[in-house]
């Protein structure tokens, strides 16, 4: 069955493509550059280098001696200085690594049943199921980027406590590599998703040839 070392290699390509999906999803939520804030340093605020993450927020502060400071501080639900599209993207991101994470299982379930030779309508579901979660997991991994995207683009500012030493909007605001490792994850995540409902419907018509001449 030439078809089926076909299709069992395509099944694994999509499997691996939701993987590494999931993974740099996972990543962009730990990394804290998802903005980049330039502050030249106008009194009373130093120059400074902020790079606000989804959880994180790390200052790096220059002293006339040129040394660096270092200020991480991790958010807690007592925050409520941050905008709404960064805690928008904290429940998106989390959201979409919980239905990439049970996407792979159920991959794993249809791939399983294909390789036991079992091409009933629990191994189509499968596949459905699947694409349909990594689709949604995809979307809104992608709706959280262009949401920060959106507010970098237009400047939009953050309340920070006045202990942070950091004004309301930096003097430029850029685009950090957090926001295009998601970007790259949720176009992993939505190409599986298209490609497990594709691949589904084409071994479907092989297995059932009588069905797809109708």
């Amino acid at each position: 069955m030439a078809w089926f070392s076909n299709n069992a290699n395509c099944g694994f390509s999509v499997f691996t493509l939701a993987t590494v999906g999931w993974i740099l999803s996972s990543m962009s939520m730990g990394l804290v550059d998802w903005r980049t804030w330039h502050v030249k340093g106008t009194p009373p605020y130093p120059p400074a280098v902020a790079y606000v993450g989804l959880f994180r927020v790390c200052i790096y502060e220059h002293h006339t001696n040129r040394t660096t400071a270092i200020f991480c501080y991790l958010y807690s639900s007592k925050d409520n200085f941050l905008p709404s599209e960064i805690y928008m993207a904290q429940s998106f991101l989390l959201t979409a690594s919980i239905f990439g994470f049970f996407g792979r299982l159920v991959k794993i379930l249809a791939l399983r049943n294909m390789s036991l030779g079992l091409f009933g309508g629990n191994t189509y579901n499968s596949f459905i199921v699947s694409g349909i979660l990594n689709i949604a997991a995809g979307m809104f991994i992608l709706i959280a980027v262009f949401q920060n995207y959106d507010a970098i683009i237009n400047s939009k500012g953050i309340t920070f406590p006045p202990s942070f030493q950091m004004p309301f909007k930096p003097d430029v605001q850029e685009v950090g590599m957090a926001i295009q490792v998601a970007g790259i994850a949720a176009f992993l995540m939505l190409l599986s998703g298209i490609f497990s409902l594709l691949y589904r419907c084409s071994l479907y018509a092989q297995v059932h040839p009588e069905i797809s001449e109708m």
